[in-house]
């Protein structure tokens, strides 16, 4: 028994490491696929291990909930298309959290099954994981059906909605207290579990489809907190470990996103920006002085194909038309004409972190043309043509020109230093934060109006005929 006991608490010790190291791998491209694997062969060790060291009581049931899950998990990969995945990881990330919640449930119906009080520490984190896991259930699920187009993509807020909220979280508090006491009445645990899941809801409500990056890294933060009650629950040190490293990871993600967007985590959460109202006291959506210059795709391949340097901005509006690869098309093309292509890649450019780097990584591209914000800015003044592929606000100038734009101070890719630009947009719409884009109207700035996946094809044709 004894020598049991040391190989499984060995076999935690691996598990962990292979976590650290896996997650060490993860922030870099290039070795992400690594690190994801090694952190998938140190949960394998980890469940092997879980599964070993307790009572289980029927592993039959166990193991064909693995394999069903394997299935799905296997189906869910090859069947999504990237351009839906921030979908599949917001609707991941709720699953997580309703497995810690009903571990959290289980646990606490455990005891009152066999009519004994748990203990305190117990009653705490079953209420912790209970609240964690239920607002990130139903809020990925909520993400996920913006995301999907299920629902508006638009914050939906309405009167009192902060004082809902408000008094939410105040009736799980006081409920919390009175089961702490009462442990017994299982109808108070149960209003908790439904107040868990409303706020969930009314979490995500009032937050616009801009900034889904934010959400569902926070999200996923409060997954692993999720596990981490849970582990606390179940007296498992190994899945404390694990949901506070998923936690921490994605709090400062979140973190690292709303510094991208110069916003408070508050104002994200709260302010339902995205709805059209100024949140700097200016006019959002207001008029900018200035012409439009149209181009066709054969000007357009022209000005590509004989420029020294290109940098390429890929935002939302080549995720929508699934441009991707024919963006790489034209890289190619340009390429074999000697010129010089970078991809530039906005923090939140997209509806989930990474989303550009995910895409363009299907479509093949090779991870060093991939330029961060900070590093690719410096070379805009160089640039001879900056494409910008259904990108919007992380490229407007009145984030830096404006002081009454809402989004002033917004760190953006500036383009506009380029000796030429070409947008390829279907219209003259605004993006998520409802202003004008001042990049539209510079002399420098071409408008190639159409589908972003239409123009590149049409635009890589030209190209290969020069």
């Amino acid at each position: 028994m004894e020598l049991r006991f040391t190989a499984i608490q060995l076999s935690y010790i691996v598990a962990m490491t292979l976590f650290f190291v896996g997650l060490k791998e993860l922030g870099s491209p290039a070795t992400a696929r690594k690190g994801n694997t090694l952190a998938s062969v140190g949960m394998l060790i980890a469940i092997v291990a879980t599964l070993l060291e307790k009572q289980v009581l029927n592993y039959g049931m166990i193991f064909i909930a693995i394999a069903l899950g394997s299935v799905l998990g296997a189906v869910m990969a090859y069947k999504v298309e990237m351009t839906d995945m921030p979908q599949m990881v917001g609707l991941l990330n709720g699953f997580g959290g309703a497995a810690s919640a009903m571990v959290a449930v289980g646990e606490f119906w455990r005891y009152l099954a066999m009519s004994q009080n748990p203990p305190s520490s117990t009653t705490i984190t079953a209420l912790l994981g209970v609240l964690i896991g239920g607002v990130t259930f139903t809020g990925s699920v909520m993400a996920f059906a913006k995301l999907q187009g299920l629902i508006t993509g638009a914050p939906v807020v309405f009167p009192a909605q902060k004082i809902l909220n408000g008094l939410l979280l105040g009736g799980f508090l006081i409920g919390s207290i009175y089961i702490c006491l009462h442990p017994f009445n299982s109808q108070i645990f149960l209003g908790l579990l439904l107040i868990s899941l409303i706020l969930g809801v009314t979490f995500v409500l009032p937050i616009g489809g801009g900034d889904m990056p934010v959400v569902i890294s926070l999200l996923n933060s409060f997954s692993g907190l999720a596990g981490s009650a849970a582990g606390f629950v179940v007296n498992n040190n190994l899945l404390i470990i694990a949901g506070a490293l998923v936690g921490a990871s994605g709090i400062i993600l979140t973190v690292i996103m709303c510094k991208a967007m110069n916003r408070s985590l508050a104002n994200v959460l709260f302010a339902g920006f995205g709805s059209g109202e100024s949140a700097g006291g200016g006019v959002a959506g207001g008029t900018v002085e200035g012409t439009v210059k149209s181009i066709d795709t054969e000007e357009g391949a022209m000005m590509l194909g004989y420029a020294r340097s290109v940098v390429i901005v890929p935002g939302y509006g080549m995720a929508v038309a699934q441009a991707q690869h024919s963006v790489k098309e034209l890289v190619d093309a340009l390429e074999s004409l000697g010129v010089d292509v970078k991809y530039a890649i906005h923090p939140v450019a997209g509806r989930m972190p990474g989303h550009m780097n995910v895409l363009l990584a299907e479509a093949n591209v090779p991870y060093p043309q991939l330029y961060d914000m900070d590093d690719i800015n410096p070379m805009f003044d160089t640039t001879d043509v900056a494409l910008v592929i259904g990108a919007n606000d992380v490229v407007n100038p009145a984030a830096k020109d404006d002081k009454n734009s809402p989004i002033y101070g917004m760190p953006i890719l500036e383009v506009d230093r380029a000796k030429h630009t070409i947008v390829i947009k279907r219209g003259m719409s605004t993006g998520f934060a409802g202003v004008e884009n001042d990049l539209f109207y510079k002399d420098k700035t071409m408008m190639l109006f159409g589908s972003a996946k239409d123009m590149v094809a049409k635009l890589a044709s030209d190209v290969k005929q020069l």
